[in-house]
């Protein structure tokens, strides 16, 4: 187990900026870690090499931003940065229930890293160290915007609504230390701190050349993110992750796609890319009106999530629907996803903590896994027990 009281401790002592509050963040880290075998993890990794892959074909392009926004036509010219992609482990094999653009918790659960490695047992070890998972995140951001703008960014602001009404408004803190280390001058803002005009993207001190977006509103359709909007399409700031990135990756209609062997078969994917995405990915489908009374039949076997939703917001279970919220759904855009149930870690007490996997990755390969361990229907941050947990994984025989 892990002394959560004392990580968050020497975390204060090291990162003096790192303001956690203990009734906010009581479960931000588990005392738990996730033991996971070798071979999941780097099935895990291949399937992350897939998406990247799958993303930058034009007929998969083409297909997917039929139904994204306007502003996702624009090709700032990379990728986007670095994906989260979330894994249910199950007795087949870890199942790929969803990829996120702007993933929370990556330098989090670096710091988690070190604090496990004392307690692990012998034959079993982290991915990568917090120091490496902390550089390799870094670099994956700045390659980002350097593919964008064509230099290294100079100056750069962490943008997120009343940023520190977050909750992981202390991970923006470690970034930003984590880019100055990297010698670019960094600030935390919220979009009103910033105006788009003759002198490009500024705040009260001067120029921004770089955005590390940490908005939900992916489109920025939202009147206060207009100039970040503006200096984007301009090609005025490299904008990390971008629109183009979310509708390519993150709009949960799109696995509806990648687990469609046949049709990336069709777009000229490679055959082995085609098959590991239709075995990971559970069978998904668009909820529309002439799905909706077969789907509603067989609902106990579905997961339903709104296909531009964030954090759980506004998913369910089949099984826990009533006839009233299915009725809301018809407002919105939902996708089904065949239910892969989530693995169990039984704990101290006999406890048991529903538990998932996520693979923080860029073009260049895995960056962390991660695990977050929770009670109830989706991931949360409140369960006790629960919270970010490290994977520990079997050693590699060469060690």
């Amino acid at each position: 187990m892990v002394d959560i009281l004392r990580l968050h401790e020497s975390i204060r002592g090291a990162f003096p900026e790192f303001t956690t509050d203990p009734a906010v963040h009581a479960h931000l880290f588990s005392p738990y870690a996730l033991f996971v075998d070798r071979p999941a993890l780097e099935a895990m990794g291949r399937v992350a090499a897939a998406v990247f892959d799958v993303a930058g074909n034009p007929g998969y392009s083409q297909r997917v931003l039929q139904w994204a926004p306007d502003i996702a036509t624009h090709d700032p010219g990379s990728a986007g940065g670095v994906l989260g992609l979330d894994f249910h482990l199950t007795v087949d094999g870890p199942r790929l229930i969803e990829v996120n653009t702007n993933p929370g918790g990556l330098l989090l659960n670096a710091l988690l890293l070190d604090a496990v490695r004392s307690c692990a047992p012998p034959a079993w070890a982290t991915w990568t160290n917090a120091a490496q998972a902390r550089d390799a995140a870094v670099t994956a951001w700045m390659e980002d915007a350097r593919q964008q703008s064509g230099r290294t960014p100079s100056r750069l602001a962490i943008v997120d609504s009343t940023p520190r009404a977050q909750f992981l408004y202390p991970e923006f803190e470690l970034y930003a230390n984590a880019f100055r280390d990297h010698g670019v001058d960094c600030v935390i803002s919220a979009p009103e701190d910033l105006s788009f005009g003759s002198d490009g993207l500024e705040d009260a001190h001067g120029r921004i050349d770089t955005v590390y977006n940490r908005l939900t509103d992916f489109a920025l359709e939202d009147a206060s993110h207009a100039d970040i909007r503006e200096a984007y399409l301009a090609g005025d700031v490299a904008l990390m992750p971008h629109p183009r990135a979310h509708a390519l990756f993150a709009d949960k209609r799109n696995l509806a796609v990648l687990g469609y062997p046949a049709l990336l078969g069709g777009f000229g994917v490679d055959a082995g890319s085609t098959a590991l995405l239709g075995q990971v990915i559970p069978p998904t489908v668009e909820l529309v009106p002439a799905n909706r009374d077969a789907l509603w039949a067989v609902r106990n076997g579905y997961f339903f999530k709104p296909a531009a939703g964030f954090g759980s917001r506004g998913s369910y279970r089949g099984d826990k629907l009533t006839r009233r919220t299915w009725a809301s759904m018809a407002s919105a855009t939902y996708i089904a996803q065949a239910f892969a149930p989530p693995s169990m870690r039984i704990v101290h007490g006999g406890q048991s903590l529903k538990a998932d996997v996520r693979c923080f990755a860029s073009e260049a390969g895995v960056l962390l896994f991660a695990a977050r361990l929770y009670q109830g229907q989706t991931t949360n941050m409140r369960t006790p027990g629960g919270g970010f947990a490290a994977v520990l994984t079997s050693s590699r025989i060469d060690e």
